[in-house]
């Protein structure tokens, strides 16, 4: 078994067929086919069966593509790593952001990575634990900084605590309910969430519940900052947001906060990563600078 194959292997998966894969990998398609006929010889089990969608992973297939994944993976950050520590710092890191990083901590991490490591590519997703949990585990991930999930990972994946927060109500400029003082007066209004996992709307609810409200109408569920902002920008939703959105300078032109008296939690900030796969320079430097942000947030 060689490392090209479970290379070969990863990125027909990414890719979700040959043709694909052949064109990602610079690869005639029949060598590639051999490859992974090869791989399934040595298997003894077929990896993959051929649909009208693609290459689709069999049960053993899907098993040892996520041995396959962590095994690349691994040897992509060890070759980074040789890089880095003999001052070529080349390579790349892979992180995962929710949005209160995006805003406030991201724009001071960045400038003083890039600087310290120009020709490091750095590849962000954003996103919330459950939608990364998966990359977190096969090493594709390097760490998540974001908010902390309901429920907390299984074994294999450490949880580190970066700081506390709360969450504000944020709509348009000109909203007609931007002088609300309490949640009560926002009874009728129409919402648009961000949740911590899959169950944003059980999220807000809870919180009116606190309050003896009824649940509010959630009209739009964006699970990306983008999708937010355009969303709130133009119509009269409001979303319940990090507190940092306030000061967010992209946003303090088209977006207000409604200022009630209620406080509003929000979850943790928190960062997540494989306590067994060690950082390579870069990525450790990148975390080191956000977790020194996440303390003057």
């Amino acid at each position: 078994m060689k490392l090209d194959q479970l290379q070969h292997l990863v990125v027909i998966v990414e890719q979700g067929s040959l043709r694909g894969a052949a064109r990602r990998l610079d690869m005639p398609q029949p060598a590639l086919t051999r490859s992974v006929r090869a791989l399934e010889r040595e298997l003894g089990c077929a990896l993959f069966v051929r649909e009208a969608s693609g290459m689709v992973l069999t049960p053993a297939g899907s098993r040892f593509h996520v041995h396959a994944s962590a095994i690349v993976n691994e040897a992509r950050r060890a070759v980074d790593a040789i890089s880095q520590d003999t001052g070529e710092d080349e390579g790349t890191v892979s992180i995962a952001l929710s949005i209160m990083p995006h805003v406030m901590m991201l724009p001071y991490a960045l400038p003083v990575f890039q600087r310290r490591y120009p020709k490091v590519r750095l590849n962000i997703v954003e996103g919330l634990f459950p939608d990364v949990e998966r990359e977190l585990r096969e090493g594709g991930l390097d760490f998540y900084i974001g908010a902390q999930p309901r429920i907390a990972p299984a074994a294999g994946l450490a949880v580190q605590h970066l700081l506390d927060n709360t969450r504000s109500l944020v709509v348009r400029k000109g909203h007609p309910l931007v002088e609300a003082k309490r949640l009560k007066d926002l009874a009728s209004a129409h919402w648009a969430t961000t949740g911590v996992d899959y169950n944003a709307d059980d999220d807000i609810a809870r919180l009116f519940e606190a309050h003896k409200l009824p649940p509010p109408i959630v009209m739009l569920r964006a699970r990306s900052a983008v999708s937010m902002m355009v969303a709130l920008a133009n119509s009269d939703l409001i979303a319940m947001l990090p507190a940092q959105w306030e000061v967010f300078p992209f946003v303090r032109n088209t977006l207000r906060v409604i200022k009630v008296k209620e406080i509003l939690p929000a979850p943790s900030v928190v960062l997540i990563r494989r306590p067994d796969l060690p950082l390579t320079p870069a990525a450790e430097f990148l975390c080191d600078v956000m977790m020194r942000s996440a303390q003057t947030t």
